[in-house]
């Protein structure tokens, strides 16, 4: 079996699918792996690293894609890379099925196997390969260091001879994974930090950090399947946003992380919830991708609105290549090891993570959500 890992296309990504410590794994398990010269280099990865650790170098991505039966990239294939693989290759990226399920369609046309990093189940045997959980961990650590780089004042408590500066308050919308992060993140650089989530059983883990838990009863536990937040209705999000003003006009940070898989991103903060911040204040919104947390986010940006600047940047874990992809590499090595019978890679459907995480094999599309998702859309 030859595992590929080409150079990342998109624009301003920087990861790398496989590190050379999970290339020498693999090719100590019996696979041949090649890298495209260059694929590593953006996260530090030098060549000479993946010819010491076992790889063989390609010059160009067709180097990569002619001989690869199984392909690791961080993004979706382009359809350039997808019209290069052949039939029957394995792809394993993060494809975002519910998030565009036409894309599927497209994979399965191109009769690849293809497994997304972000339908890894949340169950306990699959936590080693929950590759949405090592980036969000990333990207709750970055938003918190660029809430301070624009925040024009301390984080921490500063006691001098020119007098007593208190410390930042810093709210945090969302506490999942990146949440979680940016609240002890926030904490360990000295800030007040309260942290809120309509999941009532995430109040625990954000006091365990040193956080105050905001408390709203909204007349449901908004905990859905797998872990993740459950989409409110329109009244209970207007209830929301109302409670929303007062602690966010009182915050000099925002960071927001609440999302809902295969939706547009919840809308927590309201124009008028901004226009109640102070002067200089800042909202990171970790959401801006799937359309923000914030009505004034504007993606991929950072702008200055009533005097608050609202960071949109996209793509935090791509900031900090060197940790996300070697997080996202031993994610994929653990995903390929699971698989991995005799050789070759044994698709059980038996078995939830295998189900649950291939989206495509053999020209059909086995996703249930996604093929859910497509009937909704064609009905």
């Amino acid at each position: 079996m030859i595992i590929g890992v080409p150079t990342e296309t998109a624009p301003g990504e920087r990861r790398v699918g496989l590190v050379p410590e999970s290339v020498a794994r693999l090719t100590k398990a019996g696979a041949a792996v090649v890298v495209q010269r260059g694929a590593g280099h953006e996260a530090a990865f030098l060549d000479d690293a993946y010819a010491a650790a076992g790889a063989t170098l390609a010059d160009g991505a067709e180097g990569v894609y002619e001989k690869a039966d199984v392909v690791v990239k961080v993004q979706r294939p382009s359809q350039a890379e997808l019209d290069a693989m052949h039939d029957g290759t394995t792809l394993i990226a993060f494809l975002a099925p519910l998030g565009d399920p036409a894309y599927v369609e497209l994979l399965a046309k191109h009769k690849l196997n293809a497994l997304s990093m972000d339908a890894i189940p949340r169950i306990t045997r699959a936590q080693s390969m929950d590759a949405l959980s090592s980036q969000a961990n990333i990207g709750g650590y970055k938003a918190v260091l660029l809430a301070a780089n624009d925040l024009p004042r301390f984080f921490p408590m500063l006691t001098t001879a020119a007098g007593t500066i208190p410390p930042a308050k810093v709210l945090v919308l969302g506490a999942g994974v990146a949440g979680l992060q940016a609240i002890a993140t926030a904490r360990r650089l000295g800030a007040v930090v309260s942290g809120y989530d309509t999941r009532a059983v995430v109040k625990e883990q954000v006091q365990s950090l040193g956080a105050t838990f905001l408390e709203m009863d909204l007349g449901v536990d908004a905990e859905g399947a797998g872990g993740y937040a459950k989409e409110l209705s329109s009244e209970q999000i207007d209830k929301q946003r109302a409670f929303m003003v007062q602690h966010i006009g009182a915050s000099d940070c925002v960071i927001t992380t609440a999302a809902v898989p295969g939706k547009r991103a919840p809308l927590l903060i309201t124009e008028e919830a901004v226009s109640a911040m102070k002067p200089g204040s800042v909202i990171v919104d970790l959401a801006a991708e799937t359309g923000g947390n914030c009505a004034l986010t504007e993606p991929g940006q950072v702008v200055v609105k009533h005097g608050v600047t609202i960071v949109g940047t996209t793509n935090l874990p791509s900031t900090m290549p060197y940790h996300a992809s070697q997080l996202y590499s031993r994610n994929v090595f653990t995903l390929l090891q699971h698989l991995m019978k005799d050789g070759t890679l044994q698709f059980d459907y038996d078995d939830q993570i295998t189900r649950d995480t291939t989206l495509t094999h053999d020209g059909e599309i086995t996703h249930e959500p996604t093929r859910a998702a497509l009937a909704g859309t064609n009905a």
